[in-house]
Parts: structure tokens; C-alpha cells; sequence
């Protein structure tokens, strides 16, 4: 029975952290797509956000937040959260 609960308890952390992402939704007001570092759970990756456009990108990790590097610093977003870029810097809606 232990092995039982202990196989179990193994599956769901597994999926747990293999389903933890992290979806933004963006708005580039900038007429230029900017490409960004964005660091989720220890891994350094590029995003890419298009030029004049609302979209949704979704960053997988192993985190549902992560670190979004800019020209203007360094900032935390959430799974789920809706950004604004406006010459290179975001916000945070």
C-alpha cells in the first residue's frame, strides 16, 4: 500500500512541473519586435514579442512565474498576467 501511495504521489509532482508554465498576454505598443531573455525555474530562455500587436506567448518551464529581462531592468511575471511594452520597458497590467 505505501508503494501505491508513494507512486501516486510521484505522478502528480511530475505533472505538476511538467505543466507549470508561464502564459503572458502582451501588448507591443513599439512599432519594432523586441527579443528578450526571460529566466523561468534556473533556465535562461528568448522571447520574442511581435511589433504593433496583441498576442498571448506562452514560456515553458518548470515555474508558473519568471523573470523578464529589459533595457529598462529586470522584471516578475506571473502566469496569467497581461503586459504593456512601450519602448522597450513592460508594465505590468
Amino acid at each position: 500500500m505505501k508503494k501505491f501511495l508513494l507512486t501516486i504521489v510521484a505522478f502528480f509532482l511530475v505533472v505538476s512541473v511538467i505543466s507549470a508554465n508561464v502564459t503572458i498576454r502582451y501588448y507591443n505598443k513599439d512599432s519594432k519586435t523586441h527579443t528578450m531573455t526571460v529566466k523561468i525555474a534556473g533556465s535562461s530562455k528568448t522571447v520574442e514579442f511581435g511589433s504593433s500587436r496583441t498576442a498571448t506567448v506562452t514560456i515553458q518551464g518548470g515555474s508558473s512565474e519568471c523573470v523578464i529581462e529589459t533595457s529598462c531592468g529586470s522584471i516578475t511575471v506571473k502566469d496569467g498576467a497581461t503586459i504593456e511594452i512601450v519602448d522597450g520597458c513592460i508594465k505590468v497590467k
